[in-house]
């Protein structure tokens, strides 16, 4: 028998299963993994330095680029710190529409996630059913914000602007028959409303499909069943949070035990694994897209039911209407002063935290009274998370190193800011 020898390999930055710039040094045994080594810093872009030289409201579009899958929960952590300092009163309906998009953005993270996972363990045909239903969900950001992946749509004191009366319409083109055309727009022939309320009756009908291609599929629980088991107690002390979190048995999520903007009037549960192992936390995201559209429909119906204001009136702090801007001198002012100078904090500190997609997304402000942060420190649910993956991963093979990066749901971005 030849003897086994230890290596050291570099697991990515160039492996496909890597997603990016994840660099892992792994210590093996033969196929047997005696330590991961986890480095970052490759994408190091600066973010929390970055928003320190740079107006408040200047910095929303970067917390897009923080997680680049879950835009709009990014901006929420900061909007929620900047309106803790502010004491601004958000009103009623851009809270509604605030949560409805979260969870849009939950699902939309959840889809990237099981499509990648997905395909990294071997399954071809998931990346392109979740990709189909992540279109959809794509339009409903760009119909809102003018953007599919970096929306910059949360203000402080609200929202940029209200829900659209119409749905962007396919036309025909060279790739596309005018019959095509209107098979495709089928269902965009009413407002933002009526296109969410329609994708929200028909995503159920989806996960059931994916449930069919995975959750008894063999090959697929050979790859996840008792992979990267992590104990209650364990999974506490590492800082793990969101789905990594429930996936262990503990029941804490934001959105029920510190409910912001108006998560305590919806009816959500949360889902919960027992074994802590990657099937167990692949079974609650699969869970929590079916919560997370529960939480669409009642979003949606309340806001057909409830005009209203999406943005403060306070011009210190939100820019007025365009049509007043024309017309009035001090409004032009206002519009002025905010895109130049921004707005200035009271000195003080505040941490607001948010239940994102991949766990607890909270952004420490700390001021000292003039119009850009002292310090912003940005707590990334994926860093500790990835702190965790020496420990998952030591005892199992090569192959398990794929399933346990694609159960931690892992985005860069964040990591390295």
């Amino acid at each position: 028998m030849p003897e086994i020898r230890n290596y050291t390999l570099n697991f990515g930055p160039q492996h496909p299963a890597a997603h990016g710039v994840l660099r892992l040094v792994l210590e093996m045994d033969g196929e047997v993994i005696e330590r991961a080594d986890p480095h970052i810093g490759l994408l190091h872009r600066g973010t929390e330095k970055l928003a320190e030289s740079k107006p408040y409201n200047q910095s929303i579009g970067y917390m897009d680029r923080l997680d680049y899958v879950s835009m709009m929960c990014n901006e929420h952590g900061y909007v929620l710190a900047i309106e803790k300092l502010l004491g601004v009163e958000v009103p009623e309906r851009a809270q509604y529409i605030r949560v409805m998009f979260d969870e849009i953005t939950r699902i939309l993270n959840h889809l990237m996630w099981i499509g990648a996972h997905a395909l990294d363990v071997g399954a071809m045909s998931m990346f392109l059913y979740a990709f189909r239903e992540r279109e959809d969900l794509m339009d409903c950001y760009e119909a809102v914000s003018g953007a599919r992946l970096h929306a910059t749509y949360y203000r402080p004191g609200g929202v940029a602007r209200d829900l659209p009366d119409h749905m962007p319409q396919y036309q025909e083109s060279k790739w596309r028959s005018q019959a095509a055309a209107d098979k495709a727009n089928g269902n965009r022939q009413g407002s933002l409303l009526d296109f969410i309320e329609d994708f929200a009756s028909r995503f159920p009908k989806y996960v059931d499909e994916y449930e069919t291609l995975l959750t008894d599929n063999r090959i697929w629980k050979q790859r996840t069943v008792g992979i990267g088991v992590v104990t209650p107690e364990r999974a506490l002390q590492l800082g793990f949070t969101g789905a990594m979190l429930r996936g262990s048995g503990i029941e804490w999520d934001l959105r029920k035990k510190q409910p912001y903007e108006v998560y305590d009037r919806m009816q959500f549960d949360i889902p919960v694994g027992t074994n802590g192992d990657c099937y167990d936390r692949y079974l609650v995201r699969i869970e929590e897209m079916r919560q997370s559209n529960n939480i669409i429909k009642q979003c949606a119906e309340w806001l057909r039911a409830n005009p209203g204001n999406v943005l403060t009136e306070d011009h210190k702090i939100a820019p007025p209407r365009r049509e007043t801007m024309k017309g009035d001198m001090e409004a032009l002012i206002h519009h002025f002063k905010l895109f130049t100078e921004g707005f200035c904090l009271p000195a003080g500190e505040a941490y607001a935290a948010v239940e994102h997609p991949k766990g607890e997304f909270g952004c420490y402000l700390v001021s000292d009274g003039a119009n850009k942060p002292y310090r912003l420190k940005v707590r990334a649910p994926g860093f500790a998370h990835l702190a965790g993956l020496n420990e998952m991963s030591s005892g199992h093979m090569l192959s398990d190193v794929v399933a346990i990066i694609g159960t931690q749901d892992i985005v860069f971005g964040e990591i390295d800011r």
